[in-house]
């Protein structure tokens, strides 16, 4: 039941806690003249840390909606604003600690930050085209302007004019899609434009629309053929942006995706594994052929990378493409295994860009031969950064062994072996890459003398990611539990 206006800010207090904060920050940079003041970052940690306690908070309310129908209220929408304000807290730190962003508009860049953050949320709860598009131009424009942050650094301005080109056509064609669904079901609201759909009319427009919109979500998860702009931009956008650019818009974006098609194409019993329009398509296999490009092409090109964020950029793509895996029979038990591995890959990912960023501002560098020897200089780092690849690889007692048994079982049991096969032998490929990594930090002598200190501050930040990336491989069932519940009360 769809509540009004006024009726809805009290369910509305996590956004509008990011809101103040924003608006906070812009007086802050008005008023500052100081750019290396800490205030910024402070007054963002209480702001994200406060809404990330509104949300814990927030009871889940399947079936009802805010704003006349525009927002849903369920525990799938909590999740991730959950997932993505905790990302955003990791990134923050990481950012307080990253020589790039020193001396620069510290308000400035968390308003960017928290703009995205804010963006976001929207995009997990949206339930209306609408509000869906507004939401993803929310999260991706200050995006761009993160991207672009460092000026006068030519990879930098080159990975944000990228990701502007890139991210304007996939924009145009997701909304072109939209006005095709608006135009077959004359409705804005995803719930009534999956009703009319069901009577299977039009299949071919609907089939039309349905690949413009994969676009839009395609270019935000960063699945192939879609993934054009990850590497240039991973590469050439400070080191606490990639890392968030890995990790929150990309959750966002499975969520949105999920809601989106698990509404409007899943059959009313979900359960089955069936989608429900247009019946000559088998959705299916094009889902799974899209997971099975998008890991292959992401850890084939990683094998030939020399930067480490470069590497990264790649093994996103590739993680996308296991996700992706837990959407093609748009089943509860697959959505469940997309939910549980988001929340090990944000540990496991944001650890070792933690890491990536000490290691850039002790040698200046983020080419592998930067790591030799850090298990000498720096063991604490570099043993981190093999928990947190291995991790990535999905090695046992590592937690993200645990997300890949969810997902391949799902696979398995609906009957997908091709797909399960072609994900095993490319998780074996990676081992490769990041193996190699490690080889270099712990077999090889360092291309500098002395020690690599690492403070207190980042040592305790790296030891709360290394902590769950290590606890989710042994227990992993309430997390798990939390995963399947935020499904359940996914608003049908």
């Amino acid at each position: 039941m769809p509540l009004g206006n006024l009726a809805s800010l009290i369910h509305f207090l996590p956004e509008l806690a990011v809101t103040a904060t924003i608006l906070l920050l812009v007086v802050v940079h008005v008023a500052g003249k100081n750019r290396r003041s800490a205030a910024p970052a402070l007054l963002s940690l209480a702001g994200v840390g406060t809404t990330l306690l509104l949300v814990a908070l927030q009871p889940a309310s399947p079936g009802r909606s805010l704003f006349e129908g525009m927002v849903a209220l369920d525990g799938f929408a909590i999740f991730f604003k959950a997932l993505t304000a905790l990302a955003t807290i990791v990134v923050i730190f990481m950012s307080m600690e990253s020589r790039e962003l020193a001396g620069r508009s510290q308000a400035e860049y968390y308003i960017f930050l928290l703009s995205v953050l804010l963006g976001m949320f929207l995009l997990a709860a949206s339930t209306d085209i609408v509000m869906l598009y507004l939401s993803l131009e929310l999260v991706s424009i200050p995006s761009y302007l993160l991207a672009g942050y460092i000026k006068g650094r030519q990879s930098s301005t080159e990975a944000a004019m990228k990701y502007v080109v890139y991210g304007a056509t996939a924009s145009g064609v997701m909304i072109y899609g939209f006005s095709l669904l608006y135009g077959l079901t004359g409705t804005t609201q995803i719930g009534e434009i999956g009703r009319v759909l069901a009577t299977g009319k039009a299949p071919l427009p609907v089939l039309l629309a349905a690949v413009m919109v994969t676009v839009g979500f395609g270019f935000k998860i960063a699945a192939v053929p879609f993934h054009m702009w990850s590497p240039d931009v991973y590469e050439g956008a400070p080191t606490p942006v990639t890392a968030f650019l890995s990790v929150g818009p990309k959750a966002a974006g499975f969520a949105v995706l999920v809601r989106f098609f698990y509404t409007v194409f899943a059959s009313p019993d979900a359960v089955a594994g069936m989608w429900r329009t247009p019946p000559s398509i088998d959705w299916t296999l094009l889902f799974g052929i899209l997971s099975a490009v998008t890991m292959s092409v992401g850890n084939l090109v990683a094998i030939n990378q020399r930067n480490v964020k470069r590497l990264l950029a790649y093994s996103s793509i590739a993680h996308a493409g296991y996700m992706l895996m837990g959407f093609v029979l748009l089943t509860p038990v697959g959505l469940k295994a997309i939910l549980f591995y988001l929340v090990v890959y944000l540990f496991m990912n944001l650890g070792a860009f933690y890491v990536v960023v000490l290691v850039a501002n002790a040698t200046g560098g983020e080419d592998i031969a930067n790591f030799s020897g850090l298990g000498n200089r720096a063991p604490f780092a570099a043993v981190s950064l093999a928990v947190f690849l291995f991790s990535l690889t999905g090695i046992p007692p590592f937690s993200g062994f645990i997300g890949k048994v969810y997902l391949f079982a799902e696979v398995i049991n609906r009957g997908v072996y091709w797909l399960a096969l072609v994900a095993a032998l490319n998780s074996v490929v990676s081992l490769y890459y990041y193996a190699r990594i490690v080889k270099v930090m712990f077999l090889e002598d360092p291309k500098e003398s002395g020690q690599m200190p690492v403070q207190a501050f980042p040592r305790a930040v790296i030891s709360l990611l290394v902590i769950p990336t290590l606890l989710l491989g042994i227990y992993w069932e309430p997390v798990a539990r939390v995963a399947a519940n935020s499904v359940r009360l996914l608003a049908f």
